[in-house]
């Protein structure tokens, strides 16, 4: 029996149950700071960013809880994004395989709840005239046939999720009059070369016909391109996902990896996974320790996005805006807008080098100013809501779908670059051929090479090379401002 001094000493089960209770809070608290080239994982049962998205998209799905002890399956993914549970989805359809999904964090709680909702038929960062650079025309034609192929897979996966679709195309605009001649050029080549109908339209016809951005100094558009809700295609892909089978694990992260004759031992809080294969769809969430494969791969980068206050009819008026179309801008550093279906218009641009960085009010700011540049008559606006989240730049500035050792059953999808919310239903679909054992029948480039690592390879895998790499960035976004705005 306790004395009386033993049960002071001791907690009430009422204390217990409130300092456990503590301890989920502050597990489960947003950090803005998260950063993959600094952290082990991205976190454990972390909530949402205070997104649009996510705020706007109802109740958060079902999932299945998470791991709780020891498992055997056949599958794993690791994420549970847009590429995560559209390759969950594919190869539950196309090869009756139940994937076991794991997610650190919420349900799609990375990219997928944080990006600018713009489906564009691209693939990676890199332009037409680029690919062919690259890799010759017949190469390109074949990416170009790829990236056509993606946004069908994209339209059919959408087709029975109430994702707001605003369809129309996509309006690249010129945010200066001396880009607008390798705009011209570009879409000649897209004509001719790819049979792909982009056009260009003047300054005065982007502001009277389209929208009143006063940076335009004209603009090509190319007939695909698609604006979503990016939360309620998320949350749709989760229930398509469990429906069909698939499981899907939240506040389950990948704390440890190991791999012994063939099976995978994933480690996570609750108890370890084993499984014959495993994919990876971490996008810009992918933690330097998640696997040696995947160390450097990756350059992430952050990008800030905001939300106004819904437009009134005069403030609609004034800014011009006629169309709801998804719309980049040609800097470098470039931004993604358009006029939401709620009447409140999003805009996004790349923002902190670092997580630390990442919460300081001067990225908003900057933000701000730059919607008051294109849109005058918004100089101070309400805004409702202010996130920011990690993008995948892959160092060659293209994705892979590929396993990088023959003789292990890992595969990985990544490096969108930006362009993920289409490509990665594409990329959840090759994932999936990969997975299946079909990988190989994939003779495009980014179906054929590892990810890169960058150019001194001596450097990039000794473990002081973050600082290094984020001084690199620093360099290069003050190069790219040039560029942007004064030379």
């Amino acid at each position: 029996m306790n004395t009386l001094a033993e049960k002071l000493r001791s907690p009430s089960k009422e204390q217990q149950q409130e300092e456990k209770q503590k301890t989920t809070q502050a597990r489960n608290k947003y950090d803005p700071t998260y950063d993959p080239l600094t952290k082990k994982t991205p976190g454990h049962g972390t909530d949402y960013a205070p997104t649009y998205w996510v705020d706007t998209a109802g109740e958060p799905p079902a999932d299945d809880g998470p791991i709780t002890n020891d498992v055997d399956v056949d599958v794993v993914i690791i994420g549970s994004g847009y590429t995560g549970l559209t390759t969950a989805i594919h190869l539950a359809e196309q090869y009756g395989i139940k994937a076991t999904v794991l997610e650190a964090n919420r349900v799609s709680w990375g990219c997928s709840t944080r990006n600018g909702g713009q489906a564009q038929c691209a693939s990676g960062r890199l332009k037409r005239s680029q690919w062919i650079q690259r890799w010759g025309v017949d190469t390109a034609l074949k990416m170009h046939e790829e990236c056509l192929d993606g946004m069908e897979t994209f339209k059919s996966l959408i087709k029975d999720i109430d994702c707001e679709p605003q369809h129309g195309g996509h309006l690249y605009v010129a945010h200066r009059a001396k880009v607008m001649p390798t705009l011209e050029k570009e879409a000649k080549l897209l004509r001719n070369t790819f049979n792909y109908d982009a056009q260009i339209l003047d300054a005065d016809t982007v502001k009277k016909i389209y929208v009143g951005d006063e940076e335009a100094a004209g603009a090509m558009h190319e007939p695909e391109g698609i604006g979503i809700h990016a939360g309620k295609l998320a949350f749709g892909y989760v229930n398509k996902a469990r429906a069909l089978g698939a499981t899907v694990h939240p506040a389950s992260p990948v704390i440890g990896w190991e791999t012994k004759n063939g099976v995978h031992y994933l480690k996570t809080p609750g108890g370890i996974v084993r499984a014959r294969a495993v994919g990876v769809a971490t996008g810009g969430y992918t933690s330097q320790g998640l696997h040696s494969q995947l160390k450097n791969r990756l350059l992430p980068i952050l990008s800030n996005s905001l939300v106004t206050r819904p437009l009134s009819e005069s403030e609609l008026a004034a800014c011009n805006f006629k169309t709801n179309q998804v719309i980049t801008d040609t800097r470098v550093l470039r931004h993604y807008y358009r006029l939401l279906p709620d009447n409140r218009v999003q805009i996004g641009t790349r923002s902190a080098i670092t997580g630390s960085a990442a919460p300081e009010a001067k990225y908003e700011h900057m933000l701000r100013a730059d919607l008051a540049r294109k849109f005058p008559s918004l100089a101070g606006i309400d805004v409702d809501y202010s996130w920011w989240g990690w993008v995948d730049v892959s160092h060659d500035m293209m994705p892979r779908i590929y396993q990088p050792d023959a003789k292990e059953s890992i595969y990985y999808a990544l490096g969108y670059g930006g362009n993920g919310v289409m490509y990665s239903a594409q990329a959840g679909k090759r994932l999936a051929q990969w997975i299946a054992g079909e990988g190989k029948e994939l003779d495009l480039p980014i179906f054929q090479s590892k990810l890169p690592f960058p150019n001194v390879r001596e450097v990039v895998e000794s473990e002081a090379f973050a600082p290094f790499r984020r001084f690199g960035q620093r360099f290069l976004y003050r190069w790219y401002h040039l560029k942007d705005e004064v030379l």
